[in-house]
């Protein structure tokens, strides 16, 4: 008896990955063979399930609105009781890596060809908003009539989706660009160095960087691959240019859109191109010249041991001692043709600011020595500063500019976030090279730090910022210590919220609570949260120990007209925080965020 799936037949296994499996199948009425690609529906619990499932429906929405004849048709998508599936085109044929693997080599009008099929469905794509974001050999079908096909927008970002934003690292290393192993938000350059990688192992052979996640992440943000070809005697040098500048490590020194890609190929191919390609103008009346460059993020993400507040003197939480090592970043191809690679961050980030060369002083009359350029003043400084800085992801910065050095102090999270901090500092001109104290934080607090970041002056205004600490200004707790928290009111009289966040992904709302409630708190004020002999609930310290976070926000008016549950997963909390925030932020209210770390451990 024939197997269906909904009106589909399921005529045999193709492949099998991960996540699910590919099947070749039939449809009965229009009499068509199709390929259909399924995943099991994951528990309602499952998350990193459940975002597997999302990213499968984002590929059938996104392919789902190509329809070109180098991109797989996408026909349609369903769900079971226990499956989801997609109905695709059957390419009756094989992928670009598989030729590849068995080390055949293509005549350069043949890969040139291969190339423009490839361009002319990114182009169609862009054109449409959608985003590959995993070009390479595997995702490129190629039929036996030798057409040109893109499959597998398991990873595309659509223009208008709020899904996959900006810290999140997604790829396959090899073809991955240096904005992605940045997690900075992406548009379709990063498709076209993806491309130039895949132009050059079919020039050469050779991926133009081997090796381990970060050594290939160190030599993509830092390193230049040799000419393709000085690796090989048949590749004209014109294609030099080409691959130079698709693969250039900036965004903006690429090609402007695939069209364009194309036609240089082409014109290097009919050798109509000088050396000097890769400083070809953008043509001004080209639509696709016009890109949005993406904002500056490097992502952690991170777990570390921590402990919960518990309500009521003398009780403990118990809970299960989480691993102190951070969780590896995971770089997620399709199912169809890799599935999940998970490994660590390298501190490898490639600086934004090069150093001029020394200039050399000629001795003469003092009437011909140029004057002095003018010191640059506070402002000018101050600019620089939290133009830099300012904004780095996983990270809460306060700056101080006395006049002499500027000072740095603040959080910023263990591993790729502090060596991206690291990296942006020694970026700056020496002159204003701030000395710093940011503190590390090792856990998983990254969406935290990113969602007040926004609403975080960097250069504070005399008395408008909320300051928070534990009492008597420790930072180190021990078991059975009382958490007590002291809030110092800006000068302006507002609402507080205050927040604990465990390494175990739970928050525990210090204030307000059940004992505690809501009132404005005047201008200058002290709130002393966690302190028995002022009132209200008291927390203690207790295993499994490690790194927690404690944020505290002033508004003029409540953030939440209801108050939250007492604890809370932060992956529930973190959205309506951001929500809180942006409504606070628009209209008008008076509004400071202030973090701690606290670091708990056993007694001594």
């Amino acid at each position: 008896m024939a197997e269906y799936l909904g009106k589909y037949e399921l005529l045999q296994i193709l492949g099998k990955g991960a996540m699910g499996t590919v099947y070749e199948g039939f449809d009965p009425i229009i009499a068509r063979r199709l390929a259909i690609k399924t995943v099991r529906l994951p528990d309602a619990g499952d998350a990193e399930a459940q975002e597997e499932l999302a990213r499968f429906k984002r590929e059938a929405q996104a392919a789902g609105r190509l329809s070109h004849p180098n991109i797989v048709g996408v026909f349609d998508y369903g769900e079971t009781p226990e499956l989801a599936y997609i109905v695709m085109e059957f390419v009756d044929g094989t992928t670009l890596k598989h030729v590849l693997d068995k080390k055949e080599r293509f005549e350069t009008s043949e890969i040139v060809r291969i190339m423009e099929g490839l361009l002319a469905g990114l182009q169609f794509s862009h054109e449409r908003g959608v985003i590959h974001r995993d070009i390479k050999p595997a995702n490129i079908m190629l039929t036996k009539a030798g057409e040109v096909k893109i499959a597998d927008f398991g990873i595309a970002r659509i223009e208008s989706s709020s899904m996959t934003q900006a810290g999140t690292m997604l790829g396959t290393p090899s073809y991955m660009s240096p904005e992605q192993f940045m997690g900075q938000t992406v548009d379709l350059r990063t498709d076209i160095y993806s491309a130039g990688v895949m132009l050059y192992q079919l020039l050469t052979g050779e991926k133009p960087f081997e090796g381990g996640l970060t050594a290939i992440m160190h030599k993509v943000l830092n390193s230049e691959p040799p000419p393709p070809s000085a690796l090989s005697v048949n590749v004209p040098q014109a294609f030099d240019s080409v691959v130079q500048r698709a693969m250039a490590k900036r965004p903006q020194e690429r090609f402007g859109s695939a069209g364009e890609f194309a036609r240089a190929l082409r014109d290097a191919f009919e050798n109509k191109v000088a050396a000097g390609l890769g400083m070809i103008a953008e043509d001004a009346s080209d639509d696709d010249a016009t890109i949005v460059a993406g904002t500056r993020t490097i992502p952690m993400t991170a777990q570390a041991a921590a402990a919960k507040p518990v309500s009521g003197s003398g009780q403990t939480a118990s809970k299960p001692a989480p691993s102190k090592k951070p969780l590896p970043v995971a770089l997620l191809g399709g199912i169809g043709a890799g599935g999940l690679l998970a490994a660590g961050m390298a501190a490898y980030f490639m600086t934004s600011h090069t150093p001029a060369p020394p200039v050399a002083v000629v001795s003469a009359p003092p009437a011909t020595i140029p004057a002095a350029a003018p010191a640059m003043t506070a402002a000018q400084r101050q600019s620089i500063l939290s133009g830099t800085l300012a904004s780095l992801p996983c990270t809460f910065l306060n700056g101080t500019d006395g006049g002499t050095q500027p000072s740095l102090t603040g959080l910023a999270g263990a591993g790729a976030p502090q060596a991206a901090l690291t990296a942006a500092i020694n970026s700056l001109p020496p002159n204003i090279v701030p000395a710093s104290s940011v503190q590390t934080v090792d856990g998983p607090y990254c969406d935290a730090l990113n969602a007040i970041r926004p609403y975080h002056d960097f250069f504070g205004k005399p008395g408008m910022q909320l300051k928070v600490s534990l009492d008597g200004g420790a930072t180190v707790l021990h078991d059975g210590d009382l958490i007590t928290v002291d809030n110092m009111m800006p000068k302006y009289a507002g609402y507080l919220e205050t927040d604990y966040f465990s390494g175990d992904g739970t928050v525990f709302h210090l204030y307000p609570t059940p004992t505690d409630a809501l009132k404005l708190q005047p201008a200058d004020s002290i709130k002393v949260l966690g302190d028995p002999t002022k009132g209200g609930a008291s927390w203690q310290v207790s295993a499994p120990y490690g790194t927690d976070l404690v944020i505290s926000i002033a508004s003029s008016s409540p953030l939440f007209s209801v108050r939250r549950p007492q604890d809370e997963n932060a992956s529930d909390y973190l959205p309506a925080l951001r929500a809180a925030l942006q409504n606070a932020a628009s209209s008008g209210q008076n509004l400071s965020v202030a973090a701690i770390q606290v670091i708990t451990q056993p007694k001594q």
